[in-house]
Parts: structure tokens; C-alpha cells; sequence
């Protein structure tokens, strides 16, 4: 698969300076980028519009690894499965994720957020739904890693996806759906933001230092 539509915005990223040792980093798709004030003194948004979780993979050495983030938070696959892709592929990247992380970040928790259920993907909730278990049951098998559900949160009394979480195309969250993931994640505060000992007296380990990315 081709990635170089993703070039022009991971070079904007990679190019921003940022004077923050050892953040926090939001990684993933326009649900992360378009988080309102989510970059703060330690925290950086390394959100890229249409992001898959396969792009994620991708783009890891350029936009994470550099930043030597103490922990990591991610949303991704909500593309992938819109484009087609089955749960068990979104599974896939997530351990090629998985593995990246452990290898170059050792002992860095990293938090996955559920794949949110859209209005604009209604008709594919059934394929979210099996990707977020087998991603979740994977979670439990990494002793990093951390499954940060919001999928149940996002649904109406009737099981279908609250509208007034979402802006008009259905699919990019409102002020409210920010709000709830807010809330969502309030449980995991200590595992989002753990000390900056967890990063700062070791360097992270480079896919240059004789290591080959996954």
C-alpha cells in the first residue's frame, strides 16, 4: 500500500519543534488530531488526518519514536475497517504496533481507545464491534498495553450511535463526543500520565541501532 498522500502532513508534524521532554503522545487517526486543546505543557497530539492503524505502523519511527513520549495513547482503525479492511487485518497492525513499541519504547505504557461506532459507519458496527474484542483480548496478553473502552459510552438506548456526538458528516466528533472520551478516559489518568522518570533516564531504542522495524 501506498502512503505518500499521508507525506505532506507527517512533514508538517515531524518539522513542528516542541519543547517538551518526554510528553505524553496522542498517536492516530483525525479523531486524535482534532481533539480541542489536547497539546498542553506535556502533552503532544501526533494526530494525522485519515490515519489507518496500518499508517500508524508506518509512520511510527518518523512521528513517535523521536519524541521519546513516557506513554502513548492511541485511536486508529476506524479507517481501515471503512475501507474495507476485515477486523482480523486491524488486528494485525495493532500487533505490528504492539511490537514496535515494545522493541523501541521498553516499559512505555501505550493505551488503545475503542473504535468509535459512527453514524456514518452504522453499517460496518458489526465489524467494530469484533475488532475492538480482538484487540481488547490482545491487550491482555501485553503487559504494556491497556484497552480504553468508549465504544458502549457512544451509543444511544437503542444500540445505535448518539448523534449529538457527532458533527453533520456523521463521522468526526462534536464537542460533546470530546467531552465523553474526556470522561472515558479520566479512569486511566495514572497510566497516561506516569512520571517522567518512566522515559527520561533511558534512551529510546532506534529502528537505527542494528534494530529492523517490524
Amino acid at each position: 500500500m501506498s502512503f505518500e498522500w499521508y507525506e505532506d502532513e507527517v512533514e508538517h508534524l515531524e518539522q513542528t519543534r516542541l519543547d517538551v521532554s518526554c510528553p505524553v503522545v496522542f498517536y492516530g487517526s483525525s479523531s486524535i488530531r482534532l481533539w480541542p486543546r489536547l497539546e498542553s505543557a506535556d502533552v503532544v497530539n501526533r494526530g494525522f488526518g485519515g490515519s489507518t492503524l496500518e499508517a500508524c505502523v508506518y509512520f511510527f519511527d518518523r512521528l513517535v519514536l523521536p519524541l521519546r513520549p513516557r506513554s502513548l495513547v492511541i485511536y486508529a482503525g476506524d479507517n481501515d475497517l471503512g475501507d474495507g479492511r476485515h477486523p482480523e487485518q486491524v488486528l494485525s497492525w495493532y500487533r505490528d504496533l504492539s511490537a514496535k513499541i515494545e522493541r523501541h519504547l521498553p516499559g512505555v505504557p501505550y493505551g488503545f481507545i475503542s473504535i468509535k461506532p459512527s453514524p456514518a459507519r452504522v453499517s460496518i458496527i458489526d465489524r467494530i464491534r469484533l475488532a475492538n474484542r480482538l484487540i481488547q483480548d490482545e491487550t491482555e496478553h501485553r503487559e504494556a498495553a491497556y484497552f480504553i473502552p468508549v465504544f458502549d459510552a457512544m451509543l444511544d438506548e437503542s444500540g445505535r450511535p448518539r448523534r449529538d456526538l457527532f458533527l453533520a458528516d456523521g463521522l468526526h466528533m462534536s464537542a460533546a463526543g470530546y467531552r465523553l472520551w474526556q470522561q472515558q478516559l479520566a479512569p486511566y489518568g495514572n497510566l497516561i500520565f506516569t512520571p517522567l522518570s518512566n522515559c527520561c533516564n533511558k534512551p529510546a531504542v532506534s529502528s537505527k541501532d542494528g534494530e529492523s522495524g517490524v
